[in-house]
């Protein structure tokens, strides 16, 4: 058996993963397409518009495609806006929790709508947009977001309503007067979840800020649907959105990232080393600490096309990152044989919150990014990394 048998899976028999440099973050173009058919359906069907957010998937070689079906991106800040306002060509929204008046003015020139997250910096920064819009700007549209103090996610380092979160302002804080100038609100309390969660989160969304909803233009109903996954009521979303943009008369965005970019790839790797301990551990060149942080902030353990869990076949394996981190392990698996140095290994799903996470600590080499497409068999690597991306991050 040779390397190639760890490869055989039929979901990427149509892309050579066997012939890009590893460590590769591989996208496929007819998975991506795949999902954005199912995003413009629920675009076409509720009338709602769908932004992607940077902050889950920013491959920009990749967004005129997009962009024929999305409305626009969503930002946390002035690189992921300007990459929006350049690369995109759509709508740039964005939401953070602070922005400086250097970095808000900044925001003003490349966004159509920017969503503040308090009362003060609504009241600080709401002067300098009229400014400019004064001066002959484009008038930008202001929201502002608000906490539903509604917990949907298990996860307290993902959850947006958590106890004491700085993440928008709760019903308590809210006073009429400070919504004149307001154009719409903003709510963000889902990750990884289904359009149940999104109907329980509208309810108290709408029993907290009821008085607040009227005169504004639109509701942004922020990220965390897994609108591609396929278990995920689609029906049920196209129901939720519409009646209630048909109740209040307001445009509805939705900004999921990780649904754009949902099962659209894979990282490939290569076994430097197999150490032989009370159980076999594979040294990949790749780590997980610098190339797939998830797996050790959520945790979470990726799938590898061709393992099982532990003990589920003959061989049980425990894959180690390249780093010096002492706590650079992925986790364990199962192979039907042995590892060798050289084998490749290919972890599942790996584009979104992954490609944007990736450092170069411990000096390693960040993953090249190739893009192909399962139904022709072509593959191009866009982009290698070297000594130069470490440096220019140093002084």
């Amino acid at each position: 058996m040779t390397s190639a048998d760890l490869l055989a899976e039929p979901r990427w028999a149509g892309l050579a993963l066997s012939e890009v440099p590893t460590p590769c973050f591989v996208c496929d173009t007819a998975a991506l397409d795949r999902n954005l058919a199912i995003l413009g359906d629920v675009q076409a069907r509720s009338g709602c518009e769908i932004l992607l957010a940077l902050k889950g998937f920013a491959l920009w070689r990749l967004f005129p495609r997009i962009a024929k079906v999305l409305a626009g991106v969503t930002a946390s800040g002035i690189h992921e806006a300007r990459l929006g306002a350049q690369r995109f060509g759509g709508q740039v929204h964005a939401c953070g929790p602070a922005f400086s008046d250097t970095e808000f003015d900044a925001l003003l020139g490349l966004c159509d709508h920017i969503v503040l997250n308090s009362l003060s910096q609504l009241s600080r920064l709401q002067p300098r947009a009229a400014a400019f819009a004064a001066n002959g700007g484009t008038p930008v549209q202001l929201g502002l977001r608000v906490n539903p103090e509604h917990r949907e996610v298990e996860v307290a380092m993902y959850d947006p309503c958590g106890p004491g979160s700085r993440l928008g302002i709760t019903a308590s804080e809210m006073t009429p007067d400070a919504l004149q100038d307001v154009d719409g609100l903003h709510f963000h309390t889902l990750c990884e979840l289904g359009s149940d969660a999104l109907a329980r989160t509208l309810a108290a969304f709408e029993a907290g800020f009821a008085p607040y909803i009227p005169d504004r233009r639109w509701i942004n109903m922020g990220g965390g649907h897994h609108i591609t996954r396929p278990d995920y009521d689609t029906d049920l979303l196209v129901s939720l959105v519409g009646r209630f943009s048909e109740r209040h008369q307001v445009q509805v965005y939705l900004e999921p990232g990780e649904a754009i970019a949902l099962n659209t790839g894979v990282l490939v790797t290569t076994v430097l080393d197999v150490i032989k301990r009370d159980i076999d551990i594979a040294i990949l060149d790749t780590s997980a600490t610098a190339h797939m942080p998830d797996v050790l902030e959520m945790p979470y353990r990726p799938s590898v096309v061709g393992a099982g869990k532990p003990g589920e076949k003959p061989h049980t394996v425990r894959l180690g990152g390249v780093s010096c981190l002492a706590g650079d392990v992925i986790g364990e698996y199962a192979f039907d044989r042995p590892l060798r140095v050289g084998d490749r290994l290919v972890f599942e799903d790996m584009i979104h919150y992954t490609m944007v996470k990736t450092t170069t600590f411990n000096g390693v080499c960040l993953p090249s990014i190739a893009i192909g497409d399962s139904r022709d068999g072509s593959l191009e690597v866009v982009r290698t990394f070297g000594f130069e991306d470490y440096e220019s991050r140093l002084s």
